[in-house]
């Protein structure tokens, strides 16, 4: 069998949040998840709100065991603007939330684990977004980087991996153009407004950290979703050479490669969507500089030329191309059959090697979704089966290593994620995690990926296709 080992100090571990596992206790303000819940609960699967989730506010010191116990080296989750400021204007913190955030950084570090730390997770503070329109409004962007600010200076000795932004084009997609994020607007001119306002908030946060020269790096992490066609009809190339602009290179470029692409700005100013920006402003976000950059990857993304008429009376990506599933595909027959495509992490590894000077990344988010029926019920040894998790990530680690075989400065991997979490409207439907999260009591309930992931980062690789056979 095919032994595959990672390079020396290579990352292992999990991401999550801190509005999906957190829960609201003592929390200083409303996000606009915890006030979306109270107006529409009905928008939110089985009406299951961010209230208790994982609670891991009281629970951590026994879940950063659990990682111990999975073979983490290292951990991402974010710090909530809502819990960690109390006045947004000046920001001042809640003197509870930096005692939580001290004491579970500080048992991580205690058991070896790495806190790679994120400041946005899609948790706008509610009264941000009622006042100002969230992103919708350059001023907010000043008030992130006073949170950014707060957050470096109480914590930036002890947290040496930073992120600003997970998947900045998440809100954009889901609150202005497709209607699952808060304030469900659909409005394309405004999209690409929240779109350069997130960018300019990224890149005030990275000068801020540039200046108090704290001794760590920064990042941000990205969606990468590779576009693949029909067949291979330039029309049909075309279609993806679109969707690649408008979803990857639109953050991907500015933030990693320094420039806003001309034909992005052609696009967007024949569909009327320029956003307003000022010189300083183009200026600040092409020189910020990142230290490394974060991928998550969980789809590949098939499009082919368009075939009927846009309808929609505001633009979107989709005005030129539309969305294909390949017939001959591979899908996950457990969650909304999905699309399997291991492929895409080669594919993936080889643009940013070739295109954006092979920067230093890591896969920070990758996970194979099932729902609980076919996890299965816990087995007579107390595990929860979930073998088809398991084979699938092989196969996409084995396309991981070789990109990094062949030159791709990859430095970790982080699946999707520690427990089962709360995600957004989707609440519990879908079930990512190592351990299982029973919603009646909240006990944690470990998974065979679990175990196989903690051999993975004992030993920096893994035998293809050997966990549970005896050959390890």
């Amino acid at each position: 069998m095919t032994r595959y080992q990672f390079p020396e100090g290579f990352f292992w571990g999990a991401a999550a949040s801190g509005p999906q596992t957190e829960g609201s206790t003592c929390k200083a303000h409303r996000s606009i998840w915890d006030s979306w819940f109270a107006e529409q609960p009905e928008r939110f699967y089985q009406q299951i709100g961010p209230q208790s989730v994982c609670e891991t506010y009281s629970k951590f010191k026994d879940d950063v065991k659990r990682m111990k116990q999975t073979g983490f080296n290292s951990f991402r989750t974010s710090i909530q603007w809502s819990r960690l400021i109390d006045d947004f204007e000046t920001g001042a913190p809640n003197a509870e939330a930096v005692q939580f955030y001290h004491d579970y950084f500080d048992e991580m570090i205690a058991n070896g684990i790495e806190p790679m730390i994120n400041l946005y997770h899609f948790d706008m503070p509610e009264a941000l977004q009622k006042q100002y329109g969230g992103f919708e409004s350059s001023y907010v962007t000043e008030l992130f980087s006073r949170f950014a600010r707060t957050a470096f200076e109480l914590f930036g000795h002890k947290v040496k991996y930073w992120i600003t932004f997970n998947e900045p084009i998440v809100p954009v997609e889901g609150g202005y153009l497709y209607d699952f994020h808060y304030p469900c607007k659909k409005d394309g001119k405004l999209a690409a407004q929240v779109a350069f306002n997130i960018m300019l908030a990224h890149a005030k946060a990275v000068r801020v950290y540039r200046e108090l020269e704290l001794p760590g790096e920064i990042g941000v992490v990205l969606n990468l979703t590779p576009s693949y066609t029909r067949n291979d009809s330039e029309a049909d190339k075309k279609a993806a050479w679109y969707a690649d602009l408008l979803f990857n290179r639109s953050f991907l470029d500015p933030l990693v490669k320094h420039e806003f692409p001309k034909e992005l700005c052609e696009i967007l100013a024949m569909h009327d969507c320029l956003p307003e920006v000022t010189k300083i402003d183009v200026d600040l976000i092409t020189d910020s500089r990142v230290d490394f950059l974060g991928v998550n990857y969980y789809v590949p993304r098939r499009v082919k030329a368009r075939e009927c008429p846009y309808e929609l009376d505001y633009f979107t990506p989709e005005y030129y191309f539309e969305n294909y599933i390949d017939p001959e595909g591979r899908f996950n027959p457990y969650r909304d059959n999905n699309e399997i495509y291991p492929q895409a992490i080669y594919d993936i590894a080889s643009n940013i090697r070739d295109n954006y000077g092979n920067i230093k990344w890591y896969l920070a988010e990758i996970g194979i979704a099932m729902d609980v029926e076919s996890e299965g019920p816990v087995q007579d040894d107390g595990v929860i089966d979930d073998m088809f998790r398991i084979e699938l990530m092989e196969e996409h680690l084995e396309q991981l290593h070789h990109a990094i075989s062949n030159g791709a400065n990859c430095f970790g991997v982080h699946q999707w994620t520690f427990i089962d979490n709360w995600s957004w409207i989707n609440s519990f439907k879908r079930r990512y995690g190592f351990w299982r999260l029973d919603l009646e009591t909240g006990e944690r309930q470990i998974k065979r990926n679990a175990i196989w992931f903690s051999e993975l980062a004992a030993s920096n690789g893994f035998t293809l296709g050997a966990f549970g056979k005896g050959d390890k």
